[in-house]
């Protein structure tokens, strides 16, 4: 690898493990010699400044694109090219390091690809620095702890693994925190919507997947009080409908996901609506349905409307 600068990040609008893993990883790998900088490709949301806050980081830069300023890149937490820099195409692709699943994805060379079927991308980093024998500073474990708490909603989601409560609470030790305690102030931090734009609800947590022949985009937010985002579901679902018809998008679901509930109520439009109905056994009224027990994208969302759609 060569010592021009390499830049690290995960998925457009970043949640808490996407911009704590391109810190984390960017620490170890300047730790082993390498010139890397971690960016992120959006807005730093409220829970992730909660644990950056806590732990006296600064986020990353923001970029639009990657190509003016470097030859090579570093993707955590994402392969999916929908979901990364614009013009991921014109850099070469060194690593990956994810817990999704794997579409879209080509490369010229090989690369170093690490995915592993477990609940958040800091847990395999956690692997990395003990692989490398290089000791997990205080501030460093504090970031991988948020975003294992973020992904696995303080491991009541199913994409939850015994590998992630274990690196969870080796990781708390060494950051100092209380799990439970920390866990729920700085969910609790992310799951405010009142405050939230129409805008924010919909792309704060948005990605978009291709879907059989279907072009389809996911949003989801984290609320202790789905009014939040009901009381304005009118304006909600007319933006979700402007996004549609913009993007050509066959289905638009957002998930407001009640994290003391763990229960989401979908709200579904596009040409595809009956895909929801049919891949969570629901009918959707007013454009509108609760899925019970449901609170994962990447694994009760994700899956069965792909099968639904393809």
């Amino acid at each position: 690898m060569s010592e021009e600068k390499v830049l690290i990040f995960g998925h457009q609008n970043p949640d808490t493990d996407t911009i704590c893993s391109a810190l984390v990883y960017a620490d170890l790998k300047k730790e082993l010699g390498l010139a890397v900088e971690p960016v992120r490709l959006g807005e730093v949301g409220a829970e992730t400044q909660y644990a950056l806050d806590h732990f006296g980081v600064d986020a990353p830069r923001q970029v639009n694109t990657v190509a003016n300023e470097v030859n090579q890149v570093i993707l955590v937490d994402h392969n999916e090219r929908q979901q990364s820099a614009k013009d991921i195409d014109q850099v070469q692709v060194l690593e990956v390091i994810d817990h999704h699943r794997i579409a879209n994805f080509e490369t010229e060379g090989p690369l170093y690809y690490r995915a592993e079927p477990v609940g958040c991308t800091a847990t395999i980093l956690n692997k990395l620095f003990k692989e490398n024998n290089v000791e997990i500073k205080k501030e460093i474990a504090g970031l991988m702890v948020s975003a294992i708490i973020s992904d696995s909603l303080l491991f009541k989601s199913p994409t939850c693994t015994a590998e992630d409560v274990a690196a969870a609470k080796d990781l708390a030790e060494i950051a100092g925190v209380n799990l439970e305690e920390y866990g729920l102030e700085m969910l609790k931090a992310g799951a405010d919507m009142s405050s939230k734009s129409v805008d924010q609800l919909l792309t704060m947590d948005a990605k978009e997947f291709t879907m059989g022949d279907h072009k389809v985009q996911i949003a989801q937010v984290n609320v202790v009080d789905s009014n939040d985002v009901l009381n304005r579901k009118d304006d909600v679902l007319s933006a979700m409908k402007k996004a549609v018809s913009e993007k050509e998008l066959s289905l638009f679901v957002l998930a407001v996901t009640d994290i003391l509930k763990n229960d989401s109520i979908a709200l579904a439009t596009g040409e595809q609506t009956e895909a929801v109905e049919k891949a969570f056994d629901v009918k959707l009224e007013d454009s509108q349905a609760t899925l019970e027990g449901v609170v994962s994208r990447k694994k009760q969302i994700v899956p069965p409307l792909t099968n639904a759609l393809s």
